[in-house]
């Protein structure tokens, strides 16, 4: 199969601002919290508000784009493929990698003394039911997973599904998407009270609804070059602004606030986010190249083991940019970012040439900036 050459520009853009989001994460987590902000968030000053509201919901886009650029190159699974072997093409790819960091790290930061026996046994014991303490950006791979495992029970619709039909489940995904703020506004909707959490729409809601949208794109889309970047470019904007005001118009500096209510613009399944990500996705799409320049061709097929990586790097310069330099959040948030981008593309680049790297970064290389022209997902 050709590879497609828009989504390796879309997978490293994506990998890059999961990085600029953890980053952002730094400077305005409540006292105790870790690299990354916990249930309640504290805001020093106003310009913290401003660049961490840019930076940070503009980044809001990543994970989104991860689950549509596999969604674009898997659904629907190939003809003749069974369920079992999809499966065990996908665990082969993602779960060793996964498995791995897990016991990195619950072990590793022992070392440096940011994690006691104690919490490193109990992340150790809780390996196979979720995520360890200083691991919070590895939550991605446990919805991750579960659309995989979903990819062969909704191939067989989606090989039959005519346009329209599939352009009422996007519409009534959208709408599901502006469920938060009803909530906020109306209260319990739909069925839901505190006994029942499934609304009309929660069956068109969640991620699924973004696997839906790559393959009506893939399949159904046929707008003009110029008319995805038009559109692409209003649908980023609005999207943008919108994810940006969310987060900027709540964080007064000086007061103490929830997390989750603070950023509830920031959920990924919100109608902003969905409009900021479909942008960005069409405007991606408009690339016309016939092949993958060679360093954004190592980038993307290294974004797995980089995105697994980089809470180790993040946290390293977050303490030499933010705490030993002091530098404000407008450079030290991107500072960080690039910083810790680069260092998970050398340590990964490194790992891929050693013998069984691709079971710790998900692929491996002989030499750098090899050309690889095999599909990989995200």
């Amino acid at each position: 199969m050709k590879r497609i050459v828009f989504l390796d520009y879309v997978r490293v853009f994506a990998c890059f601002l999961v990085m600029l989001v953890h980053a952002s994460e730094n400077f305005y987590g409540a006292p105790g919290s870790t690299d990354m902000a916990g249930p309640q968030s504290l805001l020093l000053s106003e310009a913290d508000r401003l660049w961490v509201s840019i930076y940070d919901g503009f980044s809001r886009m990543s994970v989104p784009l991860f689950m549509i650029v596999s969604a674009f190159l898997l659904v629907p699974i190939k003809e003749g493929q069974t369920a079992v072997e999809f499966y065990r093409r996908r665990a082969k790819r993602i779960l060793p990698p996964f498995f791995i960091f897990i016991i990195l790290y619950s072990t590793v930061p022992m070392l440096w003394g940011q994690i006691d026996g104690a919490t490193s046994m109990h992340d150790l014991s809780r390996g196979l039911l979720n995520f360890p303490t200083l691991a919070g950006h590895l939550w991605f791979m446990y919805p991750l997973i579960g659309l995989y495992l979903f990819i062969p029970m909704i191939s067989p619709w989606l090989v039959k599904v005519s346009a329209k039909e599939e352009r009422i489940f996007l519409w009534l995904f959208a709408l599901s998407t502006c469920m938060p703020y009803l909530n906020r506004w109306c209260g319990e909707l739909w069925g839901q009270c505190f006994w029942n959490e499934f609304h009309t729409l929660w069956y068109f809601s969640g991620y699924l609804g973004y696997l839906v949208l790559a393959h009506y794109i893939r399949v159904h889309l046929d707008w003009s070059r110029n008319k995805r970047l038009a559109i692409g470019s209003v649908m980023t904007v609005v999207g943008a602004v919108w994810t940006i005001l969310s987060f900027y118009i709540q964080a007064v500096p000086g007061v103490l606030h929830e997390t989750p209510v603070l950023e509830l613009g920031w959920s990924f399944c919100t109608i902003n986010c969905l409009m900021l990500t479909t942008g960005a996705f069409l405007i991606f799409s408009c690339i016309q190249k016939a092949e993958t320049p060679r360093v954004i061709l190592q980038l993307s097929d290294l974004s797995y083991g980089m995105y697994l990586i980089h809470i180790f790097w993040l946290g390293m310069w977050t303490t030499i940019l933010k705490g030993q330099m002091g530098m404000p959040s407008v450079t030290a948030i991107p500072a960080i970012a690039v910083c810790t981008f680069m260092s998970c593309w050398a340590s990964c680049l490194v790992i891929s040439w050693l013998p069984g790297g691709k079971w710790v970064v998900g692929t491996s290389s002989s030499l750098p900036f090899a050309n690889r022209t095999s599909m990989r997902s995200a």
